[in-house]
């Protein structure tokens, strides 16, 4: 599948549904060769052009010739006892990145997707950071993501829910990330329910804004880990120069334009944040707020000091939080030993 010299084979993926429509409007075909083109890419999982059956042999030539479909491959891939899944893909410039296939049952398959290669945020209980920021990830990049873990299913499954919280910052890549899940959740994409899509976030109050004015669909995680300033600017150092405040206030603009409940993700790290003093301060700082904490236990990575808390430490800050009527969820480990849980993504296998 190679183009001319002087013209290689164009990303299909990085192309708008509407210019990939009007591709085949230029050469006097029927709108409906598009739509077949997509149903075998993202619900039949072909591999290659020459596998669409229903197009005509001289067509799928020239899309051959003209597009390629795959710009991503596959360099690894790790399967942990639970079901869990990680790709290692290798992108075109010999970057990677690492995605996760999250298998609950049969009904519910959970992909969690990177935005960049790397991250600048710097949490410092994360390994994506370690190596710092390469780039931004393409809309492309991101659709093969899916695309790769789709095909790690049996042919009858079907994927239900999709993350960004893999490698980097979204709301730093919004122009790639949201034209992404809008494939995604298209009825000629993947066909995903947006209610089933959520894109997680270090604490960004512009990007935060920016997804409320555009009265986005998705659910919105705000990686919090501390109430105040503190302690935040310590564990999350893009904190510094924006503060909890304006997190806040960005995710009740989010809640008020959007009608969606914002989730905020707090990891706890034995002896720094997780302390009844901690816990109180958090519900301090959400009451009267319609928000859920999803609590996450320390994934435990080699080369940081940190450590897991208790089970009765997990038990007694969920409990200070239930008694000032704030709304928990307990993420347990899944992947954790071959590091594709929570903020175990680096890059490497």
């Amino acid at each position: 599948m190679s183009g001319s010299a002087d013209k290689p084979p164009r990303a299909l993926l990085e192309w708008p549904p509407e210019a990939f429509d009007e591709w085949f409007r230029a050469r006097g075909l029927p709108g409906y060769r598009a739509r077949q083109v997509r149903r075998w890419i993202f619900q039949k999982r072909a591999g290659g052009f020459d596998l669409m059956s229903d197009l005509p042999q001289p067509l799928r030539e020239e899309l051959a010739r003209e597009f390629c479909l795959w710009t991503t491959t596959v360099a690894a891939c790790s399967v942990a006892d639970d079901g869990t899944e990680k790709l290692l893909l290798e992108l075109a410039d010999r970057q990677h990145v690492e995605c996760v296939l999250l298998s609950d049952d049969r009904h519910h398959r959970t992909i969690c997707l990177s935005a960049q290669v790397g991250c600048a945020m710097g949490c410092v209980f994360c390994a994506t950071g370690l190596d710092g920021f390469e780039r931004n990830l393409t809309r492309g990049e991101i659709l093969e993501q899916m695309l790769h873990l789709q095909r790690l299913l049996p042919a009858e499954e079907r994927l239900s829910n999709i993350v960004m919280m893999g490698m980097g910052e979204p709301l730093l890549n919004l122009d790639a990330v949201l034209p992404a899940l809008e494939t995604a959740t298209s009825p000629d994409g993947l066909g995903i329910g947006v209610r089933r899509v959520t894109i997680s976030t270090v604490g960004l109050p512009k990007g935060i804004l920016r997804l409320a004015e555009l009265n986005c669909p998705y659910h919105l995680a705000v990686s919090l880990h501390a109430a105040v300033d503190e302690l935040r600017n310590q564990i999350v150092p893009a904190n510094r120069g924006v503060g909890v405040a304006a997190i806040l206030a960005a995710a009740d603009e989010y809640f008020k334009k959007t009608g969606r409940r914002v989730t905020f993700e707090y990891v706890l790290l034995a002896g720094v944040n997780d302390q009844p003093g901690h816990a109180r301060e958090l519900a301090r700082l959400l009451r009267g707020r319609n928000a859920l904490v999803n609590l996450i236990p320390y994934n435990p990575i080699p080369d940081l000091p940190y450590r897991t808390p208790s089970p009765s430490v997990l038990a007694e800050f969920t409990a200070i939080l239930a008694q000032s009527h704030i709304q928990t969820a307990t993420r347990y480990r899944k992947g954790d030993r071959i590091a594709a849980a929570c903020g175990q993504l680096r890059r490497t296998m």
